[in-house]
């Protein structure tokens, strides 16, 4: 996955064949925000402007922008997923939440 980030927001970037466009749009936020180009500085510069407007539009609406990530992660697990976890996080000397973490960042930047 081709990815870029500006102020803390990150845009997954897609080749569009059809358009010969390269599409990015922003990931973790409940919002839409998309653009696109057709070169790679193209779209680098329309990404931070997408952001830049993005912040602009919340600022003038009174609304907080969506932030990426809050730090918090909420999970439904089936219980022996649950308990595997634990386990693993007590033998390895840490708590879930460190074990978790940890796992999830190595998952996550492969």
């Amino acid at each position: 996955m081709n990815t870029m980030t500006y102020k803390g927001y990150t845009a997954r970037l897609d080749y569009d064949d059809e358009d010969k466009l390269i599409v990015g749009r922003i990931l973790g936020i409940r919002d839409i925000v998309s653009f696109h180009g057709e070169a790679v500085t193209e779209v680098e510069h329309a990404f931070h402007e997408a952001v830049d407007d993005y912040l602009e539009a919340c600022a003038k609406l009174g609304q907080a922008p969506n932030k990426p990530a809050s730090g918090k992660l909420m999970l439904r697990i089936p219980q022996e997923v649950h308990h595997a976890a634990l386990v693993a996080a007590q033998a390895s000397g840490k708590s879930l939440n460190q074990w978790a973490a940890e796992t999830i960042s190595k998952a996550a930047t492969r």
